[in-house]
């Protein structure tokens, strides 16, 4: 495992196998208490791939931004939600691997091979496919998809904050921040609060 961040190495083995298009899949917004959980697939062009890749975590939101227009210029970008309403139906693992699945369904080309971050490959993805434990620092194509999840769902949380002003989400993504804790307080919970969630369903359990 390299130390100098996410490389193509997993991307290569697999095309040596002759699994020649690679995608990498990751999620965003499984901890937050609002707002729905997203997935994003990328097939990278191994002839031009953005320099700076990473887990989206470590780069600066100017850089994500950047990176994120770049990618949807140059590769095979797809991106897709399991919603408030799945996550509390389902839970919120589920919920994910149901936003992996629709996103990887999503891509323009049938991948060869899956890339997945996490410890787990999602049941309805049933080709060729490996999961990679902190696939965001040690693949470019799961960096690719942590950079154009993240931004696509701070969109989706941005604009639920211009509706539901006072919960911090246009800065906190639906997180649990003081700010949005004591707006739950505050101001009670939205359409938009995940209800199978702890902290919402103690305030609703109190309510009532």
């Amino acid at each position: 495992m390299t130390l100098l961040g996410p490389d193509y190495s997993f991307e290569s083995a697999a095309q040596a196998r002759g699994l020649s298009l690679v995608a990498g899949v990751d999620e965003v917004g499984r901890g937050p208490l609002a707002g729905p959980v997203t997935a994003a697939a990328v097939i990278l062009d191994p002839a031009n791939i953005p320099d700076g890749l990473n887990d989206s975590k470590k780069l600066s939101a100017k850089k994500r931004q950047v990176l994120h227009d770049e990618l949807l210029q140059c590769a095979d970008v797809s991106i897709a939600h399991a919603s408030v309403e799945e996550i509390d139906e389902l839970n919120i693992l589920r919920a994910s691997h149901l936003a992996m699945e629709r996103a990887v369904a999503g891509l323009k080309q049938v991948p060869d091979h899956l890339l997945v971050d996490g410890n787990m490959i999602p049941r309805g993805l049933t080709g060729s496919s490996e999961a990679i434990v902190k696939g965001d620092n040690r693949s470019v194509s799961i960096s690719a998809a942590s950079i154009v999840a993240k931004i696509c769902r701070d969109y989706v949380m941005w604009d639920l904050a211009q509706q539901y002003p006072g919960y911090g989400w246009e800065t906190n993504a639906g997180y649990p921040s003081k700010r949005h804790k004591n707006a739950l307080v505050e101001l009670g919970v939205t359409p938009h609060h995940r209800r199978s969630f702890k902290p919402i369903h103690n305030i609703l359990y109190q309510e009532k």
